[in-house]
């Protein structure tokens, strides 16, 4: 399914559905869809936001005719601890037998991750990142940052307080976001300067999505209102995919 997500192009949910872990999840914009989703009787939601996997969704990558970025799971955690390893396994042997397409994995639960790629190869095709948006989860970059994917990245989205110093060894991409609710909590640039700068001098590449509900001035309005610009400046780097590797 197509999506606005900036830094991808589709979203694939096997599985939707997850529950409340930390700090960036009190305002869970997959929650809210999930769950107008059943009021609206669509038949993938049919519960709601329990952890659901869906078998039949498991095919929609090899229908993609053109080469895509797809973020894996924008509706749940793939790496929940309500999800089999063995529907894990799936989901992978989809994604190795579509190498033309990139795939996104972004989890909160990271030493679950860690754990499953402990006695499986990750495939080629496949970025690894962990969500880090208040400075106790900062543990999770330790689960990703040695793991042998082609792509690591962060997700400082929703960014919620200062993350203070961060060891972005083996990191290549950091995304920061501020939050989109209606009870949104505010961003405060310092901590995104500090990001971008620890990101810049440690040699990962940074991506400033978008500055959430609130502005930069504290302001509440719509998130295109409130823009993607700081310091005037527009950051959207992302790392360049080789074909030529994917498929050798």
């Amino acid at each position: 399914m197509s999506t606005k997500i900036e830094w991808t192009t589709e979203t694939w949910n096997p599985v939707t559905g997850c529950t409340q872990l930390s700090a960036g999840c009190a305002n869970c914009y997959a929650k809210t869809i999930a769950l107008q989703m059943q009021k609206n009787g669509v038949r993938k939601y049919v519960n709601g936001f329990t952890v659901t996997m869906h078998e039949y969704a498991l095919n929609m990558p090899r229908l993609l005719r053109e080469p895509s970025f797809i973020f894996v799971c924008s509706m749940a955690d793939l790496f929940h601890k309500d999800v089999p390893f063995e529907f894990i396994d799936k989901v992978m042997a989809v994604i190795r037998s579509t190498p033309q397409h990139t795939y996104q994995i972004l989890t909160k639960r990271a030493e679950r991750m860690a754990e499953y790629f402990t006695a499986r190869a990750i495939p080629a095709n496949v970025w690894l990142g962990v969500s880090v948006e208040a400075s106790d989860v900062k543990h999770r970059i330790d689960s990703v940052r040695n793991l042998p994917a082609s792509i690591r990245f962060l997700s400082c989205e929703p960014l919620v307080e200062d993350l203070g110093e961060l060891d972005l060894t083996n990191i290549n991409w950091v995304i920061v976001g501020g939050e989109h609710a209606v009870n949104a909590r505010p961003m405060k640039e310092p901590w995104v300067l500090s990001i971008k700068d620890q990101t810049e001098k440690q040699g990962a590449l940074f991506f400033f999505k978008q500055w959430g509900s609130i502005g930069r001035d504290g302001v509440y309005r719509s998130v295109e209102r409130n823009g993607s610009q700081l310091q005037g400046k527009t950051y959207k780097a992302m790392p360049v995919v080789n074909r030529h590797t994917l498929f050798g």
